[in-house]
């Protein structure tokens, strides 16, 4: 069991003042964001949930990516042509490359298109010249022996050997060949990339060498250990067939981006880890292959407690599939039987995130889809034998998402109370007739959602008492979420479509304990994907969550499990349910701190 102690910033955030200005981009302009102010902190909440800014501490996510290095700006390449590509992407991913203890960052670039245009040129507008590419951002965490730290990255990514020049989509982050380094899969809309960690700072190209490209539209990707073999396969979430040079004209009264009606799904594809290296495609064995929609979202979990990893795949304004892994190489979709495909009036909904998660604290892992502008998010409540429940509305979650279209989202602890709550990052994909008229020239910014779980299988919007970041009206699409600070709470790095990303710090000082855990292999000294947690503490009941990298939209996250534990300073033990189903015990992990437990150094639970 290895430890890394508790760190604290020497340095506190500050409000930022309204942004103003712009930048020019073929005559257009790349929306800034705006904030008119701070707002109340107030609130009302069952006793046993504190309020936002009750007497616990004020929570606040504060955007800090500029002062701290993380300057990107995401390039749709858009022109007025409308092409469809142009507003689906980006995500970003939060993965520690170098070893260090502390989470990296890659954010996907796009680049302009067109007939004319040459592959990955930017734009003609000064400052941007030249090809675009992906960017890796090393975290340069400084810690001393007194605890002060300081926050800062530098981007790394000529040095790195990564040179990903493709319309980026989506990133996967995790070590598929078990060398203790991890490794990214870039999702484009074209060849997607693998790209391996040397584990001396560099990265190199092995698509072609491993069997990983796919050529169409890929957007989420997954690693996930489906036949537990101790190697991590890869499924890849594709959307439609549709090429730049085949472009159509779509209109909603004005002329707009398509949807994925006017085009066909392709099917996904499903790679199995060879162990030597390369991967196979099992889509057509695993039977994967025999359904298909227009992928956006993937999420990997045990979603019926059989002891087998499922796979989740959320469909543009088609029915969801929910992949039951049947433990013999091959998966059953079981959606329309379990209640996940279609909403509770039986329609399809343009799903876009997704992730799973114990949020009512029963055990199971819940769903919860972000969709589009007039349809609710939806909330799948598991019964534990992995049949579902739609409860949006009920759950409080649905009504307050109408009038937005959401992207990046997950379940995370943002106030360390034990509950999951949500983050909804919006942005619309069809042109928004407010802004139209007001003459905005990108209509497609709204404001992102923060909802606090109330621990009563209901939840508030408690966007309004976020503060300045919840604020701002942008295009936002991926987001990762994790500990970026080491300081025991969640952040989220946020990516904008033709916009800055956005490093929201958490805030936290409600004097919530917290632990905080990687769980890594014996053998090889890897993150154990789908392994089960379960934190027990002696004065309340236990709490589970699963260690993950995918979820969310096009984006990769911290795969430690970080969990809240309110008013509990002390666990009694910590349990593990390892990929392969095997079951260890630890007693002496410590609160308030960040602690390694390898698997085979833990004891056998007492029945």
């Amino acid at each position: 069991m290895r430890v890394l102690e508790r760190v604290r910033p020497t340095w506190r955030c500050q409000c930022r003042r309204r942004l103003g200005g712009a930048t020019g981009l073929l005559g257009l302009t790349l929306l800034a964001g705006c904030a008119p102010g701070e707002v109340s902190s107030s609130g009302e909440a069952p006793a046993e949930t504190p309020a936002l800014g009750a007497d616990t501490g004020v929570v606040s996510l504060t955007d800090v990516a500029e002062s701290v290095g993380l300057e990107f700006l995401h390039v749709n390449g858009m022109s007025g042509e409308f092409y469809f590509n142009e507003m689906v992407g980006a995500g970003a991913a939060l993965f520690d490359y170098d070893n260090d203890g502390d989470l990296d960052a890659y954010l996907v670039q796009g680049h302009m298109q067109g007939p004319d245009v040459a592959p990955g040129d930017a734009s003609f507008g000064p400052g941007l010249q030249g090809p675009l590419t992906d960017r890796l951002y090393r975290n340069d965490l400084q810690t001393t022996g007194s605890g002060a730290s300081g926050l800062g990255f530098t981007d790394v990514t000529d040095q790195s050997g990564i040179d990903a020049r493709g319309y980026g989509m989506g990133v996967a982050a995790a070590d598929y060949d078990n060398d203790g380094w991890v490794d990214l899969y870039v999702s484009n809309f074209g060849s997607n990339q693998l790209w391996r960690n040397n584990g001396d700072g560099t990265f190199s190209d092995v698509t072609v060498s491993t069997g990983t490209d796919d050529a169409r539209w890929s957007v989420s990707s997954a690693f996930v250990d489906y036949d537990r073999d101790g190697w991590l396969d890869l499924y890849v979430g594709n959307y439609v067939n549709y090429r730049v040079a085949n472009n159509v004209e779509c209109f909603h009264n004005i002329r707009t981006y398509c949807g994925p009606h006017g085009f066909v799904p392709v099917p996904d594809r499903f790679l199995r880890n060879r162990g030597d290296g390369t991967f196979e495609d099992v889509t057509a064995v695993s039977q994967i292959g025999r359904e298909y929609g227009p992928a956006l979202g993937v999420a990997t979990a045990d979603l019926n407690g059989d002891g087998w990893i499922d796979i989740y795949v959320a469909n543009d304004l088609a029915e969801n599939r929910s992949w039951m892994n049947q433990g013999d190489g091959t998966f059953v979709n079981t959606a329309q039987f379990n209640g996940s495909a279609l909403n509770e009036a039986g329609d399809p909904e343009a799903g876009m995130g997704v992730d799973a998660g114990d949020f009512d604290g029963d055990g199971d892992e819940d769903l919860f889809i972000s969709h589009l502008i007039t349809q609710t998010n939806t909330l799948y409540v598991n019964d534990g034998s992995g049949l579902f429940e739609d409860r949006s509305v009920r759950s409080g979650l649905g009504p307050p998402s109408l009038p937005f279209t959401g992207f990046g989202t997950a379940w995370f602890d943002y106030d360390n109370d034990g509950w999951l709550d949500l983050l909804v990052a919006n942005g619309a994909v069809d042109l928004l007739p407010e802004l139209v008229q007001a003459q905005d020239p990108y209509p497609l910014h709204q404001r992102n959602q923060l909802f606090r779980n109330l621990g009563n299988a209901r939840f508030e919007d408690v966007s309004d008492q976020a503060g300045l970041e919840f604020e701002r009206s942008e295009v936002s699409r991926g987001a990762a979420f994790g500990d970026i600070d080491n300081d025991g709470d969640v952040d989220v790095l946020l990516t904008n479509n033709n916009g800055p990303a956005r490093l929201l710090l958490n805030g936290a000082d409600n004097g919530h304990h917290w632990i905080g855990l990687r769980m890594v292999g014996d053998t090889e000294n890897r993150d154990m994907l789908g392994t089960r947690v379960a934190v027990f503490r002696d004065d309340r009941q236990s709490i589970w969550r699963r260690v993950r990298s995918d979820g969310s939209y096009a984006s990769a996250n911290d795969p430690r499990v970080l969990v809240g534990l309110g008013t509990s300073s002390r666990v009694t033990a910590v349990r593990a349910v390892w990929p392969d189903n095997r079951t260890e015990e630890w007693t002496d992990v410590v609160v308030d701190q960040w602690t390694t437990l390898e698997k085979g150094t833990g004891s056998t639970p007492q029945p």
